[in-house]
C-alpha cells in the first residue's frame, strides 16, 4: 500500500487527507498535465489548474480529472463588471469544479456569489498574492497600507459577502482565521517544503507550518510537478500534513 493511501484513512473530519494538498498543474500543456497526474497516481487527488493551462486546453482536461473523480481547483482569479463575473461563475459552476477564485472586491465576490447560487462550487476570494510584498503594494498605489492589512481588510469584507473561503499566504492564516471564523476556508500558496527553491514568491512557509498555521489546504505546484519523482515529492507532502494535524 502507498504512503498516499495509508495516509487517506488518517482521522480527517474534512474527509481524505490528501485533499489537503491541491497539487498545481502549472504546465504548458495538457499533454504535460495528464503526463504528470499519471506519474503522480493515487497520491494526488486535488488539482489546480491556473491560466497557463486553463488556456491551453485546461478547461476540457479539468472535466476529464472530474470524471475520473478528481476534484479541480480553477484559479482563474476573475475580476470584471459585476454581470460578466456573475455569469462566468454560473458557466464555472456547471463544469463541476470545487473551487474557484476571484479577487477580493466587494462586486467582484457578490457577483461570484450570484453566480454560483444553488451549486457546490465554492469560491475562494485572492485577498494579496503571495508575490507581492509591502514595496510591490506601495508600487501598486496601495501605500501606506500593509500587505497584512489589505489582507485582513479584504478578508473582512469576504466574510460579510458571505463568500466560501479566502485566499492568503500562511503567514497570514492565523489573522484571517479570526477574522473570517472557524466555518471558512483558508487555502494558502506559497508553500515550499524545507530546502526548496522560494521562486518568485516572498511571503512562504512549509507544508508543516501551513497547517499549523490554520490553512485547511496548501496549494503546492513546482516542488511536485518539477520533482524527479512526483508521487514520491507529493506522498513526502502529504506525510508532513498528516504529521502537522
Amino acid at each position: 500500500m502507498s504512503a498516499a493511501m495509508s495516509l487517506s484513512t488518517n482521522p480527517d473530519p474534512a474527509g481524505d487527507i490528501r485533499d489537503k494538498l491541491i497539487i498545481g498543474l502549472d504546465v504548458p500543456s495538457v499533454e504535460e498535465a495528464r503526463s504528470v497526474v499519471e506519474r503522480i497516481g493515487d497520491a494526488g487527488t486535488f488539482y489546480k489548474i491556473g491560466y497557463q493551462l486553463a488556456y491551453a486546453g485546461g478547461f476540457e482536461f479539468a472535466r476529464e480529472l472530474i470524471g475520473q473523480g478528481k476534484k479541480v481547483f480553477l484559479d482563474l482569479k476573475l475580476h470584471d463588471i459585476g454581470n460578466t463575473v456573475e455569469e462566468g461563475v454560473r458557466s464555472v459552476a456547471r463544469l463541476g469544479a470545487t473551487f474557484l477564485t476571484v479577487h477580493a472586491y466587494p462586486q467582484t465576490m457578490r457577483a461570484a456569489v450570484a453566480g454560483k447560487a444553488g451549486t457546490d462550487l465554492k469560491i475562494l476570494a485572492v485577498t494579496v498574492l503571495t508575490s507581492y510584498d509591502d514595496i510591490d503594494l506601495v508600487e501598486a498605489g496601495y501605500a501606506p497600507v500593509t500587505s497584512a492589512e489589505l489582507v485582513a481588510h479584504r478578508a473582512a469584507q469576504a466574510r460579510d459577502l458571505d463568500v466560501d473561503g479566502i485566499v492568503c499566504a500562511a503567514t497570514e492564516a492565523e489573522r484571517v482565521r479570526s477574522i473570517v471564523g472557524p466555518g471558512r476556508l483558508i487555502v494558502t500558496p506559497g508553500i515550499r517544503p524545507a530546502g526548496a527553491e522560494a521562486g518568485d514568491q516572498k511571503r512562504i512557509v512549509t507544508p508543516a507550518e501551513g497547517i499549523r498555521l490554520g490553512a485547511d489546504h496548501l496549494v503546492v505546484a513546482r516542488p511536485i510537478v518539477k520533482a524527479a519523482d512526483p508521487r514520491a515529492a507529493a506522498d513526502a507532502i502529504v506525510r508532513e500534513i498528516a504529521q502537522a494535524l
